[in-house]
């Protein structure tokens, strides 16, 4: 598959963090960028003053639509739009490459990467017919082996920032065993334990993983907007988890929470508890 890294090359990255834009001056990379968390990533990335990178699989023009709209929410209409849209596939290492050799030459260096990227599908538990071992190998690479092997591809460029962190988009299924299918939930318990092994080998680079319950977008088909609030109203906070709020999560971790590193910050209004 193709790389297309559209860029607009005037524009000049700020340099001055301040309490408004604490990312000033930084580089990010959101895979799954062009719609749900992961565009809500992108957006509270861009308010904080980053240059995004919107990587995106089959989304081009959401991804497009969304990259220029940042202009307008970060107010900056008279200037050149300092986003871009990198295309990157989970499945797909060439592009992993391609898209490392394309951030080196623009950027030199990255500083935040955010894994959204992922795919499910709706399967009983018990229903073992349906989750074939083919289909559970599908799930687990896209969700675990694709967010390892864009790290992997990445690393050099992260450990070239003085100040990096990647945060990985988990799920409460990880350690409640209880998603859209096992797979999945295997998927993302994989995730929670690679964010340990990688933080512990990996430092002064910090990874971090936010796990949210179920979310409001249409990552998981057939699930309504009536089963989400269901689920969120027999939770302590009774309220539903959207987009904004994981990304406000992954804003957290990388402009707030410093020292942390190998752990998991729950998004899930005490779904887990």
């Amino acid at each position: 598959m193709p790389l297309h890294f559209t860029m607009n090359n005037t524009h000049k990255m700020a340099s001055n963090p301040g309490p408004a834009t604490p990312l000033a001056g930084k580089v990010a990379l959101v895979t799954g960028g062009s719609n749900g968390i992961g565009a809500a990533t992108v957006r509270a990335l861009a308010r904080a003053g980053a240059t995004v990178v919107i990587g995106y699989h089959s989304g081009e023009e959401r991804a497009i639509a969304l990259r220029d709209s940042l202009v307008s929410d970060e107010q900056n209409i008279n200037s050149s739009n300092p986003h871009q849209i990198l295309q990157i596939t989970l499945d797909d290492t060439a592009t992993h490459t391609a898209a490392a050799q394309a951030l080196k030459e623009r950027f030199g260096r990255l500083d935040i990467l955010v894994n959204s990227a992922g795919y499910t599908q709706r399967i009983a538990h018990s229903d073992l017919d349906t989750l074939t071992p083919e289909l559970f190998n599908s799930v687990l690479l896209a969700n675990a082996g694709g967010t390892y092997a864009i790290i992997h591809a990445l690393m050099p460029l992260l450990r070239a920032s003085d100040d990096a962190v990647v945060v990985s988009v988990s799920s409460v299924s990880a350690f409640t065993g209880n998603g859209s299918n096992m797979a999945y939930c295997a998927a993302k318990a994989a995730v929670d334990t690679l964010t340990m092994s990688l933080a512990r080998a990996f430092g002064p680079v910090r990874f971090l993983c936010v796990s949210p319950a179920s979310v409001d977008t249409d990552f998981v088909a057939g699930r309504s907007r009536a089963e989400i609030e269901q689920k969120a109203a027999r939770t302590p906070l009774g309220r539903v988890v959207t987009p904004t709020d994981v990304a406000d999560a992954v804003l957290a971790c990388t402009a707030l929470l410093r020292t942390s590193t190998g752990t998991r910050i729950v998004i899930d209004g005490g779904h887990s508890l």
